[in-house]
């Protein structure tokens, strides 16, 4: 007992939530700081085993495939840092830091301090009716990595495969900053031309130009005080991004037809599929604006990097459709969860979220089991072996026409010429469809009337 009271003073010495836990897996002695954080009664806690506390596990978590601090504190002697989800007793989900270290007794007994620190509370991952969800390794590396950068006033640099939640990212770091009381607002990049970059960056004035029969504003004034994320930066023109980068630099901008100059107070997060470092070596990203927004540049890891997850994300998409069809609600038989974790995922969390609001529509009772999943894998890999076969046979089209240019005379070339410009006759000049006659991607068939000198 004297040894619990010890114990227990030294917990309540730390501010944030702290626990000691013995060689046997139990809690010796839990601080009030922990106490209010996770609701836990103290009286039932104390020997209770820490990962069926902590984590709703019935085995420690190195048997489940997670991070152990306890293994590792205990078999070196070395203090030991790593992330991990915990659970409040309302089951609300904490993803947290754990700091742990040896503590001795005055005979030398050696126990582990264990240091609990938030990323997130339950609750701020949330966007709208949208979850950033996980606990792997790689997730909370990443929540983590947000988390800082959304402490922070620089401009940060989302990298990552389509589909990876990169705009979810950019929300989290938005609501987690100093700016969360201001405005976040999206620019889609792809969509951009020099004329619509300014009037919707900038804003114009009335009369500006012929449709412009009011004032606008820009979403440099609109999310002055907020947050701004430019989505797909990448696909900027280089003349946009001069302006863009202008803009970064002085803060100072005008409306289209103005010309008082107007400040803006607006922090810049970005986004790209692309490598901008590639990029800017065959000069289609300006390398000073790569600096100017890839202050804190964080890439998001692709789902199969985090196959752990599945199970989770899963239940969250299914539980958002159930809500928005009022109808079931929707769940994966064990088989049908391995069989997503088997799978690549070239499309990310948007293909797994396809995936399964396809798979509820053949479901019974609102229960996904594995022919539905099996059937939608298949469809996709069938599609991904077309499109691989095609983009090969463009490659060794390209191949063969930058060693093999074709030849003036050639009886065959002239052959296919002909045909092609018949093709093109017939179909009124319609690609698509003399493609299609073709048996060819559009891409090609564009490279052929280049060559044949009948674009």
């Amino acid at each position: 007992m004297k040894q619990t009271v010890d114990l227990q003073s030294v917990v309540e010495t730390h501010e944030e939530p702290f626990m000691v836990i013995d060689k046997d897996y139990r809690i010796v002695a839990i601080n009030d700081a922990f106490v209010k954080a996770y609701g836990i009664d103290r009286e039932r806690a104390i020997g209770e085993h820490c990962y069926k506390t902590s984590h709703n596990n019935e085995a420690p978590c190195s048997e489940c495939g997670e991070d152990c601090p306890h293994d590792q504190v205990y078999g070196e002697g070395k203090p030991y840092t790593c992330l991990h989800v915990h659970y409040d007793s309302a089951g609300g989900v904490h993803r947290v830091r754990v700091k742990a270290y040896p503590l001795y007794n005055s005979e030398g007994e050696m126990y582990m301090g264990e240091m609990v620190r938030e990323l997130s509370t339950p609750g701020e991952c949330h966007v709208g009716t949208v979850r950033m969800v996980g606990k792997s390794k790689e997730f909370l590396s990443t929540v983590e990595k947000l988390r800082l950068a959304a402490a922070s006033a620089s401009p940060v640099l989302l990298t990552g495969e389509t589909g990876t939640g990169k705009e979810l990212a950019a929300r989290f770091i938005h609501n987690h900053s100093p700016r969360r009381e201001g405005a976040f607002l999206t620019l889609d990049c792809t969509v951009l031309t020099e004329s619509l970059f300014e009037s919707e960056v900038f804003g114009h004035e009335r009369g500006a130009f012929t449709s412009s029969v009011n004032k606008k504003e820009g979403l440099l004034e609109m999310a002055d005080g907020g947050t701004l994320f430019l989505d797909e930066i990448g696909e900027m023109t280089t003349t946009l991004q001069t302006k863009l980068l202008r803009v970064l630099e002085t803060g100072e901008f005008r409306r289209v037809g103005s010309n008082r100059t107007l400040k803006t107070d607006v922090r810049v997060v970005c986004a790209t599929n692309r490598s901008l470092l590639n990029a800017i070596t065959d000069h289609s990203f300006r390398e000073d604006l790569y600096y100017r927004v890839a202050c804190i540049p964080i890439q998001l890891p692709a789902l199969r990097a985090r196959l752990q997850d599945i199970p989770d994300l899963a239940d969250a998409l299914l539980g958002q459709l159930s809500k928005a069809t009022r109808e079931h609600k929707y769940s994966l038989t064990s088989d049908a969860i391995k069989l997503l974790q088997q799978y690549h995922f070239p499309g990310n969390i948007r293909e797994l979220r396809n995936i399964l609001y396809g798979a509820v529509t053949h479901c019974s009772n609102g229960v996904i089991d594995k022919p539905q999943i099996s059937t939608f894998l298949q469809c996709r890999k069938d599609k991904q072996a077309v499109s691989h076969r095609r983009r090969a046979t463009d490659r060794q089209e390209t191949q063969e026409e930058t060693e093999e240019p074709a030849k003036k005379g050639n009886g065959l070339d002239n052959m296919e010429a002909k045909h092609i410009a018949e093709l093109l006759a017939k179909h009124s000049g319609n690609r698509r469809l003399v493609a299609t006659d073709l048996g060819v991607s559009e891409r090609t068939l564009y490279r052929k009337l280049k060559r044949y000198a009948l674009a």
